[in-house]
């Protein structure tokens, strides 16, 4: 899984729950999204990336489901990089 391509669809996803007024409703909507829609191995690698290089090409919004995606999936240092 190449999380450059991986991240450029986090951001087209992005893109369109962004637009929803009701931020809360637009976090949950993309998760919700991330979690039906892609593969597991998809998220794992996602949430990787988050861990590993910041997220560094997820827009603020992307980056801040993502990290809400690992939260729900049990994984509480999802924003922490490794050491």
């Amino acid at each position: 899984m190449n999380p450059t391509r991986l991240a450029a669809m986090a951001n087209d996803i992005a893109r369109y729950f962004d637009a929803e007024p009701d931020r809360a409703a637009a976090l949950d909507g993309m998760v919700l999204h991330l979690q039906r829609f892609w593969e597991p191995r998809m998220r794992l690698r996602i949430v990787q990336y988050l861990r590993e290089e910041h997220g560094a090409e997820l827009s603020a919004f992307a980056r801040e489901a993502v990290s809400e995606l690992a939260r729900r999936a049990g994984h509480a240092d999802a924003g922490t990089p490794r050491r």
